[in-house]
């Protein structure tokens, strides 16, 4: 497989249990996954699916999938995703979007990581 990774890498998993363990939402990280780079906080799977489910029941239009982030209970055994908050895509020299989302990357398919986030201003 080009651009991911056969085995997950160890560390990189390791750093994900430790914020599911802590429950912390504070780890930044950056990762490259499918050719884009998202960089943001770790939040652990519960606080992560949580939040969302908070956002899409707030919609008039998507309150209906609000249930399915909250009844789902994350899986035993190590992480198998990273869960991020307060994210972006960066593209050239912009986040996208500008107040960060909300991703899920699956582990395997991180083929570079970095500790830290990266911002960008307009100066």
């Amino acid at each position: 497989m080009i651009g991911t990774m056969s085995k997950p890498d160890t560390l990189l998993v390791e750093v994900a249990a430790l914020v599911e363990s802590g429950r912390s939402n504070q780890m930044p990280l950056t990762v490259v996954t499918g050719g884009a780079v998202i960089t943001g906080r770790l939040a652990p799977e519960a606080v992560w699916r949580q939040r969302v489910s908070e956002v899409l029941a707030d919609s008039a239009h998507l309150s209906g999938f609000s249930g399915m982030f909250t009844d789902a209970a994350p899986e035993d055994g190590p992480p198998t995703h990273l869960h991020f908050h307060v994210a972006r895509i960066l593209q050239g020299t912009v986040g996208i979007p500008e107040t960060g989302g909300m991703y899920r990357v699956a582990i395997d398919d991180v083929s570079a990581w970095t500790m830290g986030d990266f911002s960008y201003s307009d100066q």
